[in-house]
Order: structure tokens, then C-alpha cells, then sequence
């Protein structure tokens, strides 16, 4: 059974930095990324990796935010820098199995950016 787990969210000022977490279980996973939804609004990409280490960013993040994955530990890191309000948003854990392609998700954690 598949498990998408997130940690790491919480409340910060702009300026600061947190970094998200996102173990997944039960399978092996071809890319792996982060989405956000604000209220109002619809899910958008953040920010991928590929197990080789191919890394999308969405404009918005970019030079900001840095993804990274630990492939022998299922995992990937989403490192942000310089926060800003309009990054507050729901951050959601993306995992896609390597052979069906299904697309597996975490719970969800809260990023709140304070002006």
C-alpha cells in the first residue's frame, strides 16, 4: 500500500525559510514533487525531481526554492528561501509510481507567510 507522508510546514515571517519533507512508501516512484493550492485557487506544480535528478520549478519559485531527493529513502525536500505571502498556501507531496504513472498524494501541509 502506498503512504505519502509531509512534514515541515508551519508559520513564518517574509524573509524566512522553512524546508518540507515528503517520505513515500510501498513502491518505487519515478518523479517526485511538491504542489501548492491557495484558497480560491487551483493546485499548481511548485517544483519536481526526476530519480536522475531533473529538477522543474514553477517561474513563481524560481532562484528561491530548491528541491532535492534522497532516492534510496523514497524521499524529497523542498528547501525554502526568501518567503514571500503569496507563497502561503496548502503544500501537497506528489509521488508517481515508475510504472503505472499514477500519481500518489500526501495530506497536505500548511506553509503561512506572515507580511
Amino acid at each position: 500500500q502506498v503512504q505519502v507522508v509531509e512534514s515541515g510546514g508551519g508559520l513564518v515571517q517574509a524573509g524566512g525559510s522553512l524546508r518540507l519533507s515528503c517520505a513515500a512508501s510501498g513502491s518505487i516512484f519515478a518523479a517526485m514533487g511538491w504542489y501548492r493550492q491557495a484558497p480560491g485557487k487551483e493546485r499548481e506544480l511548485v517544483a519536481s525531481i526526476t530519480t536522475g535528478g531533473r529538477s522543474n520549478y514553477a517561474d513563481a519559485v524560481k532562484g528561491r526554492f530548491t528541491v532535492s531527493r534522497d532516492n534510496a529513502k523514497n524521499t524529497v525536500y523542498l528547501q525554502m528561501n526568501s518567503l514571500k505571502p503569496e507563497d502561503t498556501a496548502i503544500y501537497y507531496c506528489n509521488a508517481r509510481h515508475w510504472l503505472t504513472l499514477d500519481d500518489y498524494w500526501g495530506q497536505g501541509t500548511q506553509v503561512t507567510v506572515s507580511s
